[in-house]
């Protein structure tokens, strides 16, 4: 075996890691903080929680939980956490995404996509109106009145 020396003097670029300036560390730490915050519930009036089980990251969930941040950050709504679940039972319908805001029933919807996701944010968080065609599970009229009696 005939002994070649490294390519690379620097550990680090051998191993393809890049060095960062104490600058685009802040910046990063920045917006890791940023994105974060969108997750902390307790200063939050309405919730998104996106199944991220096997079945729902295979379907899709993360790049639905993805654009949920990102319709939220364009609309500049702050009052609103996106959170992950695992699996909601509901695997045949994935990516499933659990609603709950102020005054209407919780709410599952089912077969959301990038679209989907800017029409709950619109419809149900913004005009507290249900995106009908995607309700999969949400409880009826006569428990929410009762409770469930």
């Amino acid at each position: 075996m005939i002994y070649e020396p490294a390519l690379f003097e620097d550990p680090d670029e051998e191993a393809g890691m890049a060095k960062m300036t104490l600058e685009e560390l802040r910046k990063l730490r920045d917006s890791k903080k940023f994105e974060i915050q969108k997750r902390d519930i307790s200063t939050k009036d309405s919730q998104i929680i996106v199944g991220m089980g096997t079945c729902g990251i295979a379907a899709g969930a993360k790049v639905v939980l993805d654009a949920f941040i990102q319709e939220l950050n364009a609309q500049q709504l702050e009052n609103v956490s996106v959170t992950q679940s695992g699996c909601m039972g509901l695997c045949y319908v994935e990516p499933t995404v659990e609603v709950l805001t102020p005054d209407m029933p919780p709410v599952i919807y089912g077969k959301v996509d990038v679209e989907v996701a800017k029409k709950i944010i619109n419809d149900h968080i913004l005009h507290k109106k249900m995106v009908s065609d995607h309700v999969f599970d949400r409880p009826s009229v006569d428990i929410i009145k009762d409770g469930g009696k």
